[in-house]
């Protein structure tokens, strides 16, 4: 009851707050298809919450209205604010404390910074959220929940005393929260602050004479209740009594007022009430009554006949409880099954309707890969075809400058072949030497080859040998001298066999671990390139 009471106004700003952003952002017909679905998903759900009673399906539909808008609220503030909110108190009424918690707190986090986020469903937010905080053991969160509520409402009012309804309802929330948990003196605090905000909306006109006597009959009552938890029974039936009885109309009224009676143990008059409560418009139809209802409903009629001593009229109720179960199950059975398959239906709807975008979405990715991995081998086609042809100029331009590099150095040999020992300096004696020795590929792919065995076979010291290269050789050390041998051995072997790489390597004397390396570094291309150009 409490929860529906300002659902109604939060209603009002919600609609105008719709309307607006409609304004905003045109026709429905230009509204995103995210926004769209939200907006209907909603309006289904208050079908089924309102109209139909069946909470269940109107909390699948709120819910999936707030899950569409969760990633984007932003799409639209207002029917995200809205379904949140919605979603959050059936949760909320259904017992799921944590589940509601999670929700408003997630809306709150969302909103932050956001002025377009309705400013007074945030309060609300915040006090749904300290309810479920107060009913999971955590009243000092909640309190600071109750007032951040409190001071949002009033921020966005403008200031304290402005003749709210949604700011005195909410006081009176947080007032029955406190109360109902045995919180009097902070139940009290809350008690006055609704007092205000009425007495400020008589004094600004705001709101009709009828609701403003409604409200003033709940303040009495809430007062009475108050003053009777608290010890003060003189009191509280002396505010009782001063409640003109056409303020005790509304359903909510003739429910406190049945409380307050029960409390201050005057049975028969409660008993009364709760007669008068069956013949307002909120009477149940049994064949709709739930185990709530009779728990909220027939079991205090029960108690306040037998107390006050009207045996008959209690053994009418207790008749009418046996009578009421027997309904509730039926019709609970009933009602279950309904709203199940209701429930399966639209779950069906969705997954059919999932499978279907799932399957358009699948061939659109599908259809785009197919072109971007198209794309990507004509790339990579291209690529390698730049990639070959810049490779082949290169290597043809190194072909062509070893052979030119080996033609300079035959030259320089046979020029030292040729000249006179009277010419020749010791070293370059030695070097033409060398050279005759190096004739001999058995000698330079010897792996064993090094300085001290080139030494040996010369008949020298390694000394002079090493001066001998250094001089004659451009500056080479002894084993560049060696490998540049083994190298243009090696490519020999390449350009006029078809032995594999490996073995090549092994016949030149080198390692297989160092022969791509020294290979590279000496001709400037890899032995598989070499002898892909050497044999064209």
């Amino acid at each position: 009851m409490r929860h529906a009471l300002h659902l109604i106004l939060l209603c009002a700003v919600l609609a105008a707050a719709g309307c607006t952003e409609k304004q905003a952002d045109g026709s429905e017909a230009e509204m995103s298809e995210a926004v769209l679905t939200a907006h209907h998903q909603l309006e289904a759900g208050k079908q089924y919450d309102l109209l139909r009673n069946q909470m269940r399906i109107a909390e699948l539909y709120y819910g999936k209205s707030y899950e569409t808008l969760k990633d984007d609220p932003s799409q639209s503030w207002a029917t995200f604010a809205e379904a949140g909110y919605r979603y959050a108190c059936l949760l909320n009424q259904r017992g799921d404390m944590e589940g509601a918690l999670a929700v408003t707190g997630d809306m709150l986090k969302k909103a932050e910074g956001h002025d377009d986020f309705p400013g007074t469903v945030k309060a609300f937010l915040l006090s749904l959220m300290a309810e479920c905080q107060l009913h999971l053991s955590m009243p000092e969160a909640a309190k600071q929940n109750f007032e951040q509520a409190y001071e949002h409402q009033t921020g966005v009012l403008g200031g304290e005393d402005k003749g709210d309804f949604n700011l005195a309802i909410l006081c009176s929330n947080i007032f029955l929260s406190f109360f109902e948990m045995g919180e009097y003196d902070e139940a009290f605090k809350w008690l006055s602050r609704y007092e205000d905000e009425l007495r400020a909306c008589e004094r600004l006109g705001v709101g009709d004479s009828l609701l403003l006597a409604e409200h003033n009959g709940l303040l009495a009552l809430f007062k009475a209740r108050h003053l009777q938890a608290t010890g003060r029974a003189g009191d509280a039936a002396a505010v009782y009594a001063a409640i003109p009885r056409n303020q005790l109309v509304n359903p909510s009224c003739i429910e406190h007022a049945a409380a307050y009676l029960m409390a201050a143990g005057r049975y028969a008059e409660a008993a009364d009430m709760f007669v008068r409560l069956d013949t307002t418009f909120a009477a149940v139809d049994s064949s709709r009554t739930t185990f709530d209802k009779i728990s909220q409903g027939l079991a205090p009629r029960y108690v306040s006949n037998r107390r006050a001593g009207r045996i008959a009229e209690a053994l009418e109720v207790a008749d009418k409880s046996f009578a009421a179960i027997d309904s509730a199950i039926v019709w609970q059975k009933q009602h279950d099954a309904a709203e199940l398959a209701v429930i399966y239906q639209t779950y069906k709807k969705d997954l059919q309707l999932k499978d279907l975008r799932f399957t358009v979405s699948l061939n659109r990715i599908i259809l785009i890969s197919a072109v971007i991995i198209i794309l990507l081998i004509a790339y990579l086609l291209r690529r390698v075809f730049i990639y070959n042809k810049v490779l082949t100029k290169k290597n043809r331009r190194l072909m062509a400058e070893i052979e030119q590099h080996e033609r300079e150095q035959q030259q320089a040999i046979q020029q030292l072949e040729t000249a006179s020992e009277e010419e020749l300096t010791a070293e370059q004696l030695l070097y033409r030497r060398l050279c005759e020795l190096m004739k001999q590929p058995d000698v330079y792919t010897d792996p064993d080859l090094d300085r001290s065995r080139l030494a040996q076979l010369l008949g020298t010291n390694e000394h002079y040998v090493t001066d001998a290269i250094r001089a004659c050789a451009d500056g080479k050390s002894v084993n560049g001298y060696l490998n540049e041998y083994r190298v243009r051995h090696a490519a020999h072997l390449l350009a006029t066999t078809n032995d594999s790489v490996a073995l090549i390597a092994e016949l030149s004397g080198f390692s297989r671990s160092s022969f791509f390396r020294i290979f590279s570094e000496v001709y400037g291309m890899s032995p598989s390139e070499y002898r892909k150009e050497a044999k064209k």
